[in-house]
């Protein structure tokens, strides 16, 4: 497919310059007012413009002026018109955040640490991939395993201990396997309006799984609403010259006066092998193959209640894992793989319905309804030496819906309701004749109630207190039984029960500076993977079922600042999270088939703490200067060793002190913008014994530290079209994010355009 768009966005560029005339000054291309560093990691400040309703399904058009730097000098299209005659102004609703309570609320004033990655930011910093568009986040890591599979690290914790949430419906489910999993990467970042982090734990409002943070990735939809029909589209390309890329994405929408609204986009995108830095050089077998595709139509009954209809669907196809076969390098000391081939597809289609209703001006104020179908197919590829190869793979159906209700009352604004999920799963393998990678014939429910009251004590303090009962329940009709290779069957049902109380204060009036905490419980259920997973898990060990697993609980204590001025951000936080009965793999001291057994038990407790600091200052009005530092650490109890003996020791793959600088200058006239940023990382030599086995991803002693420069631009050249550049990695370095199992792209060029009409 390669060069196909490149004749498709160069014959749309020469029909726009034909049409649309240049800009001449200021008048027509004055940046707007915009908030510092929202990207940076700023309290939710400057994230969007649009009034988006709970669960983030509604009219998401491009944030105006969030290019995450604190600058607007490349502006997208202008922003939706909002529908309702009763909506809020443009000041209310431009730090509206929707996901820590699952209403609408500004992200300044919530007691947690929240960030907003806006679709301009996406454009602008060339992110690749969902878990790309964190990785600026104080406190996240983006860990990659493959050049296609991305799983983030926030405060610690990964895979199904984060919570990952698509126009507010959990994308999570029960074959999520435990340490980094893929499935982040199925979201399409091409395709997002913006993606909302909360960090910290979440499992009030959303259950198991919301114990590091929650991140919330709110599609794109209709835009321009207005009197009689409008229409408009985006097309945009992307060329990287590190991974020999290619992504071309296509939109368009169409509106009817308030009433009904349209949109289709789409993805096409070409990877191949990834160079790395000046010693590794291209990295074989790494490239892949991707199609996107989503849709949303939103009909207004009146202005203030609607109906939002959605389906998104991506597949990736054959996607290296890279690392565990002959093609890994050997960089800095690191193992290859024995595979000769391991390759993953997989396919995601999430379709969904949502009803809106607001002002209603009674005992309940607003009332947001969910209802959804998603479904998640994976098969692995395995070709090992003297021709042996095995396939396996599972296929998830999930059914979902929420409701969530807001009620005004003498004792604050209360959020109330429920949410259930049902996974219906088969799963195959062609080396086990009952079960595949988890268990065969199996479901997996989750019911939820919860109720939140955010309480205004004065007008400057505000205190928080919620709670949530959940039931979880596993079944699974096809388990293999290690010891005799017989099926058995698993049935087990777990109550758990969670509270909440945080509260923020503002230290001055006009609410400019603001200190929040809190302390917050968390709990996660075991799933499918951990009861039934008869999978290899590690080098020379494999993994086997373990049926008598109990929730793992978490108690996080949270203390921060923030402040949001027009010129200056900051947001700082320090967290503490207590681990109890994490599920940890345990030696059985037993082989099968040459490989070690493992199973799963209760036995992890331990800590993880860190600091955040994020500020942004405009010290002039064309030059921005930014910044991030995180530092955590983090110790669990496990069974480091082959015996079945206990040990404490460091938290695996803990992201290692990162500080991340930038300066961005803007053109007056808001046709040009430059920047540039440098990030350091330390070493990470504060190894588990997981990650000291885990020679094909970290190197001996450690991950080693890393400077990388970048630099990046763009250019308004019409109204509707945009040019950016980007020089990642000046200097050409070997680098690795820790616990990857790939390197870093070397020196690597980007180009891209927008063409908007």
């Amino acid at each position: 497919m390669r060069y196909i768009f490149a004749t498709t966005v160069l014959a749309g560029l020469a029909v726009m310059l034909a049409n649309v005339p240049p800009l001449s000054g200021a008048a027509e291309s004055s940046p707007p007012k915009t908030a510092p560093a929202e990207g940076t990691g700023s309290a939710g400040v400057g994230a969007t413009k649009d009034a988006s309703p709970a669960e983030g399904a509604t009219n998401d058009a491009p944030a105006a002026g969030t290019a995450g730097k604190g600058a607007a000098a490349a502006l997208p299209a202008p922003a939706a018109k909002p529908p309702a005659s009763e909506s809020p102004s443009d000041e209310d609703v431009e730090k509206i955040v929707v996901t820590a309570s699952r209403i609408r609320e500004p992200g300044f004033g919530t007691p947690y640490a929240v960030n907003v990655v806006a679709a301009d930011q996406i454009r602008d910093e060339s992110y690749r991939t969902s878990t790309d568009a964190l990785r600026d986040i104080p406190g996240i890591m983006p860990q990659k395993t493959s050049l296609g599979q991305g799983s983030p690290y926030i405060r610690g914790f990964t895979g199904y201990h984060n919570l990952y949430l698509v126009d507010g419906i959990r994308l999570n489910n029960s074959v999520f396997r435990s340490g980094p999993n893929q499935y982040w990467n199925t979201v399409d970042p091409l395709s997002v309006s913006r993606y909302e982090v909360v960090k910290g734990p979440g499992s009030i409002m959303y259950g198991s799984g919301a114990v590091g943070g929650m991140v919330n990735a709110i599609s794109r939809g209709p835009e321009g609403y207005g009197d009689g029909f409008q229409s408009g589209g985006r097309l945009s390309y992307r060329l990287s010259s590190a991974e020999r890329s290619e992504t071309g994405h296509m939109e368009a929408y169409a509106t009817w006066d308030h009433t009904l609204g349209l949109f289709v986009g789409g993805s096409i995108k070409d990877f191949g092998d990834l160079q790395g830095g000046r010693d590794v050089g291209r990295q074989r077998d790494t490239g892949y193959d991707e199609w996107d595709g989503n849709f949303k139509a939103e009909y207004f009954i009146n202005p203030n209640t609607r109906i939002v209809v959605g389906h998104q669907h991506v597949r990736q196809d054959d996607v290296p894992r890279t690392h565990q076969t002959v093609f890994g390098t050997t960089w800095d000391g690191l193992t290859k793989g024995t595979d000769l081939r391991q390759d993953l597809t997989q396919t995601r289609d999430l379709t969904y319905v949502q009803f809106h209703a607001e002002n209603l001006k009674g005992w309940i104020d607003a009332l947001h309804l969910t209802l959804s179908w998603q479904e998640q197919d994976e098969t692995r590829d395995r070709l090992r030496t003297k021709h042996r190869f095995d396939q396996q793979g599972f296929s998830v159906g999930t059914l979902g819906t929420s409701l969530v209700l807001e009620s005004p009352s003498p004792v604050g604004r209360w959020v109330y309701g429920f949410d259930f999920y049902r996974d219906n799963v088969n799963s195959f393998s062609t080396a086990n004749p009952i079960q595949g990678p988890v268990a065969d014939d199996a479901n997996y429910s989750q019911f939820g109630a919860f109720v939140q009251d955010t309480i205004p004590f004065t007008d400057r303090f505000n205190l928080t207190l919620g709670a949530r009962y959940e039931h979880d329940q596993a079944r699974a009709d096809k388990v293999s039984d290690p010891a005799t290779g017989r099926r058995f069957e698993i049935a087990r049902d777990w109550d758990s029960v969670v509270g909440s109380s945080r509260a923020v204060y503002f230290l001055d009036e006009k609410k400019h500076w603001n200190v929040y905490g809190g302390v917050s419980q968390a709990f996660r259920a075991p799933n499918l993977s951990d009861l039934t997973r008869f999978d290899i898990a590690r080098t020379n060990e494999i993994e086997t079922p373990a049926p008598n697993l109990e929730p793992e609980r978490f108690l996080s204590y949270e203390i921060g600042a923030k402040a949001d001025y027009k010129d200056f951000t900051l947001q700082a936080s320090y967290f503490y999270t207590v681990i109890d009965d994490l599920i940890v793999r345990h030696p059985t001291g037993l082989k099968i088939g040459g490989l070690n057994e493992a199973a799963k038990e209760n036995a992890g407790q331990g800590f993880v703490q860190g600091i955040e600091i994020a500020p942004s200052w405009r010290f002039h009005p064309q030059f921005t200067l930014f910044g991030a530092l995180t530092w955590q650490e983090g110790e669990v109890v496990d069974f480091p060793t082959a015996a079945p003996q206990k040990r404490r020791e460091p938290l695996s793959r803990v992201m290692p002190t990162t500080t991340r600088v930038g300066l961005r200058w803007d053109d007056p006239n808001g046709k040009l913008w430059a920047e540039v940023t440098g990030i350091f990382a330390a070493r990470q030599d504060r190894l588990s014994a997981d990650d000291i086995s885990d020679t094909s991803r970290i190197p001996p002693g450690g991950t080693p530290g890393y400077e990388v420069l970048a630099l990046r631009g763009g250019y308004r050249v019409t109204r509707n079209v945009d040019l950016t550049w980007a020089i990642e990695n000046v200097t050409n370095e070997d680098y690795r994010i820790h616990g990857s199992g790939i390197n870093e792209p070397g020196r690597n060029f980007i180009f891209g355009i927008e063409m908007r009409f």
